[in-house]
């Protein structure tokens, strides 16, 4: 068992290592007065005083927040319903074939997706830029909330909605007040995934934006292909450091709203109240 593992432990250690040396080598050379990522002459904040002082780059970002915000929040809306309506399908045929259907965008090639959405706002006449952009992050947001929020209502027993209905809750009040605050976990959880592949989408994102939009992967792509530049190594370092502090403070407040629950849960069980 001790050799087991040890041998799980150096597993984990080496994946941990090749997925963050590279990250810590990019953060590395950010500060290089160089200018190169060959060989370290001296630290610099120079790279990082181009990124704050570029005012397009700050537009950029700001419209890659805006996108993956607001189409998450869209895709997660829509989704919430498609779920619903994808757990009444009472047929385990339809019920399949609806899944799989929503499957489809996300075990596509996101060339050939993004390829797609090209052909079919050319075809309908939508200009390529903030709109194009949306929409396709919304249609491949969808199917990602869906999957994240249908094993709650499939967890959810059938016997807390006919309660409901025998005390007199209308459909509305069963929805508001009985399943979406069950599913709630799931919304979120669809919600957040969303954000995470709205803000981290490329191949879609260079397919559909049009001149003078830009999106951050488009921007970090376009620079990159220009040449070595250490305001990339930058850039990258803030928003990864930006992307750790939220990680933390999420854990945070996760622990300290667990930890106000747990008093509650004892006394309740103390007073011999059932939970």
């Amino acid at each position: 068992m001790r050799k087991r593992n040890g041998f799980s432990n150096l597993y984990l250690i080496l994946v941990f290592a090749v997925l963050y040396a590279p990250i810590v080598y990019l953060m590395y050379y950010s500060f290089n007065s160089g200018g190169t990522m060959h060989k370290f002459e001296g630290f610099t904040l120079e790279y990082y005083r181009e990124v704050i002082q570029d005012s397009r780059l700050i537009i950029i970002v700001i419209n890659t927040l805006v996108i993956a915000l607001l189409s998450s929040a869209i895709a997660t809306v829509i989704a919430t319903i498609g779920a619903l309506a994808i757990h009444r399908v009472r047929s385990r045929r339809a019920k399949n074939t609806l899944l799989s259907l929503n499957n489809v965008l996300i075990v596509s090639p996101d060339v050939i997706i993004g390829a797609s959405f090209l052909i079919l706002f050319t075809i309908v006449g939508i200009k390529l830029g903030f709109m194009s952009v949306l929409l396709s992050h919304v249609a491949f947001s969808i199917p990602i909330a869906v999957l994240m929020i249908l094993p709650h209502l499939q967890e959810m027993s059938p016997t807390l909605t006919d309660a409901a209905r025998d005390l007199g809750a209308s459909r509305r009040d069963v929805l508001t007040k009985v399943i979406l605050p069950i599913i709630k976990p799931g919304i979120f959880s669809g919600f957040f995934m969303a954000l995470t592949y709205s803000l981290d989408d490329f191949a879609v994102t260079f397919f559909v934006t049009g001149n003078g939009y830009s999106t951050l992967s488009v921007e970090i792509y376009s620079r990159a292909r220009q040449g070595v530049s250490l305001s990339i190594n930058a850039l990258s370092t803030l928003i990864f450091l930006f992307t750790i502090v939220l990680v933390v403070g999420y854990y945070f407040l996760t622990t300290r709203k667990n930890r106000s629950a747990a008093p509650v849960a004892e006394s309740v069980a103390e007073a011999g109240v059932p939970r």
